[in-house]
């Protein structure tokens, strides 16, 4: 009998040592899942920062290309302004400018759809970020540091980026 009792205890002290066991390795295996569950969230993490910088990249090289485009064009719209402000006495002049006019609107109308606006100068109290300066006047009629006169128009696209800076003649 002492056999039995012998392979009894054994066995309890076998299957006493087994739960220990056990237990770690179930431990093992959820600190494996956690830190798998840690690896997920940081890689998804990291792709959707990803996708949100490429977003930002992508608008940004949208952003040059229609600024890069727009200014190369200002000076064709710049022609046809000075066009327009041509005085003329003929029937065939009269018909011809109305054209011009119609390409002009046009013209601005393309800029807009684009996101890109005039700078309104004349009256408006200098700004460096928007206007350069090419002269100065003195004049007592207006306020210091008013825009007097717009020899080019500047234009902004979305109200944040200038594409041209006005050149103005301020007041002091």
């Amino acid at each position: 009998m002492d056999k039995n009792k012998d392979a009894e205890v054994q066995e309890t002290e076998d299957t006493a040592a087994e739960k220990p066991e056990e237990l770690t390795a179930e431990e093992a295996l959820k600190q494996e899942l956690a830190e798998q569950k840690d690896k997920y969230l940081r890689l998804l993490a990291e792709y959707d920062n990803y996708q949100k910088r490429t977003q930002r990249e992508k608008a940004a090289r949208y952003a040059d290309a229609v600024v890069d485009t727009v200014e190369k064009l200002l000076p064709v719209g710049d022609n046809l302004e000075r066009a327009l402000n041509t005085e003329v006495t003929s029937e065939d002049a009269v018909k011809f400018k109305e054209g011009v006019e119609m390409v002009w609107k046009q013209f601005i109308d393309a800029l807009e759809k684009l996101g890109v606006k005039p700078i309104q100068a004349k009256g408006e109290q200098f700004d460096p970020n928007l206007h350069n300066a090419v002269m100065h006047v003195e004049d007592d009629s207006v306020d210091d540091n008013t825009v007097v006169e717009d020899f080019a128009k500047g234009y902004i696209y979305n109200d944040e980026r200038v594409v041209r800076h006005s050149m103005v003649k301020v007041a002091n």
